[in-house]
């Protein structure tokens, strides 16, 4: 139970309740299940984006302000997600897995009645048969279930990438009624737990009773996890809940900690192969490079590790189109009051400080912002750059420079950056166009900088009117200055530069305006024409309505009267 206390420094993910809404489905072999037409409609390119991307705010006037408030506003960087070509390709797999892992767990499907019946008998079997029996047992039913590995470098965003895609979904949808029979469910899309730090099979299991008490105020964990339960016992536990539960998908992260404790390779491996075939759960495995320990013998067969494939998720490397378009839209994020430009040698020595990690990057580039606001140019520069780098993440300089040397006696030194080629029969190869999804992204980098301008022209137009100046233009000829104005400057130039045109044009057209309204003033009027008379008026300082009357151009109401008497 000490693992269990411990993994409270990590709190579980959490996601939204629904009550179910079926929709149709375009692919046939997702009809008629309610568990799959409860989902949200499969994912377009755009929404994926559109969910994805986070960027921090950034008001262009921001920039200015004092020193204390940037420092704060710096550390929004934190929250910067950047889609990336792997994104998509893990999220079509989950989307894939999801619901493939329903087909042969239809809640209205003889079978899953069937499955559901040979749990409660295999129950009755000794402790140290129930695992045996289990898998005997469940043998003629077929399992639709895929496994997905997910192992790569330590902060190149595997976890936040997979939290974010699971966020997506519901976590818990509520049926009630389905085409018109009562249909009571409680559906858990996804659960996702942390591997304990201890690193055991059974703490693993009672990890994920916990998890499903947090969600649903039950009380598992006491019923099933309790200290003589042995690991085959809790996985029949496990398996019965997967199906009352119809749980869509389990994320098991950190799985390098089980090679902390004394498990046999071997019942690792059976242990997750059971978890998908058997139980019939989708699973994802996440770790680091250390983690392929787990799978050192069977790793050749990487079928066994994973069904729906594996994935190596290495660093950026220097002259990919992913770091290209990574560092330059992180690049836009600046609160100093001098933005530097990103040139290319700007962008190597950031790549040579970082190596391609999302995180390192992320962080380096908050840490050199906050010591170049103390400077008097306010301005990133290499010396700051490097010292930022340096000092401020100093710890992890040795792991940064054996990926700079590619040192690969250097690198083993560090177990979850190293990669060992002879334990990996495979390679990862992207199996999306690179190119054009950068390209389709790039789009969406446009949809941004429009973004960005409009927030320029916002602001200027709210700095312009306070003025007070401009007293010819209306608000909407000055909002018309201001977007024609914007229109020919970058998202990037300065906004006092912007803002000093801005009020050069405003009042060169203020001063038309005023000069063709006094033109048509000095027009002379003929005598009976009504606007000389109501200009002599305003010069006599007398009401139009007196002078209107005197030159009979307005009777008089009694005399109009007694005459009509």
């Amino acid at each position: 139970m000490r693992s269990l206390e411990r993994s409270k420094s990590n709190p579980l993910l959490k996601g939204r309740i629904e009550l179910a809404e079926y929709k149709e489905q375009e692919i046939i072999d997702y009809a008629d299940n309610p568990y799959i037409e409860a989902l949200p409609a499969i994912f377009t390119e755009e929404k994926i984006i559109d969910q994805f991307t986070r960027y921090p705010i950034l008001q262009e006037n921001e920039r200015f302000k004092s020193k204390n408030l940037r420092f704060h506003m710096i550390k929004r960087l934190k929250n910067f997600i950047q889609p990336l070509p792997d994104h998509f390709s893990i999220e079509g797999k989950l989307s894939s897995m999801i619901r493939r892992g329903y087909l042969a767990r239809n809640p209205l499907d003889k079978s899953y009645f069937e499955r559901l019946k040979i749990l409660n008998e295999v129950r009755s079997e000794k402790k140290e048969e129930r695992e045996q029996a289990l898998i005997s047992n469940m043998e003629h039913i077929r399992s639709t279930a895929d496994s997905l590995s997910i192992i790569g470098i330590s902060g190149i965003g595997k976890t936040t990438a997979i939290e974010r895609l699971l966020l997506m979904y519901p976590q818990i949808i509520k049926h009630e009624e389905y085409k018109g029979k009562l249909l009571s469910r409680t559906q858990l899309v996804w659960l996702k737990i942390d591997c304990p730090y201890d690193g055991s099979l059974s703490t693993l299991c009672k990890s994920f009773f916990k998890a499903i008490d947090d969600l649903l105020g039950t009380r598992y964990l006491e019923k099933y996890g309790y200290l003589n339960r042995i690991t085959s016992s809790m996985l029949l536990h496990m398996t019965s809940l997967a199906n009352i539960y119809g749980i869509g998908i389990l994320v098991i992260d950190e799985i390098q900690h089980l090679i902390n404790a004394k498990n046999d390779s071997d019942e690792m491996l059976n242990f997750f192969v059971t978890l998908t075939n058997t139980v019939g759960i989708p699973t994802v495995l996440i770790g680091t490079f250390k983690a392929l320990k787990i799978f050192k013998k069977d790793f050749r067969q990487a079928r066994r590790a994973g069904s729906e494939g594996n994935i190596i998720w290495d660093r950026m490397s220097r002259e990919s189109d992913e770091w290209d378009f990574f560092i330059e839209t992180l690049w836009e994020f600046q609160w100093l009051r001098e933005k530097t430009e990103l040139t290319q040698e700007m962008k190597d020595l950031f790549y040579d400080q970082c190596q391609g990690i999302t995180s390192v990057a992320v962080n380096l580039f908050t840490l050199a912002q906050e010591r170049a606001l103390n400077t008097d140019k306010e301005k990133l520069t290499k010396a700051i750059i490097k010292k930022a780098s340096k000092e401020d993440l100093h710890m992890i300089q040795p792991m940064i420079k054996a990926l700079r040397s590619n040192n690969r006696e250097q690198m083993n030194n560090y177990e979850d950056i190293a990669i060992n080629l002879d334990d990996i029969s495979f390679s990862h190869k992207r199996d999306i166009d690179l190119a054009g999804k950068i390209k389709e992204m790039a789009k969406h980098q446009e949809k941004y900088f429009e973004m960005k301008r409009n927030n320029i022209v916002e602001n200027l137009i709210v700095e312009v009117c306070t003025l007070g100046i401009f007293d010819e233009l209306t608000e909407k000829e000055l909002g018309d200055l201001v977007k024609r104005t914007v229109q020919k400057f970058g998202v990037d130039d300065d906004f006092n530069v912007i803002k000093a045109e801005v009020i050069k044009k405003a009042i060169n057209a203020n001063e038309k305006k005023k000069i063709g309204k006094n033109i048509r003033k000095d027009v002379p009027y003929e005598e009976k024409d009504l606007r000389k008379i109501f200009k002599i008026a305003k010069q006599k300082k007398v009401h139009a309505y007196e002078l209107l009357k005197q030159k009979g151009y307005i009777k008089d109401p009694v005399k109009e009267f007694i005459k009509a008497e």
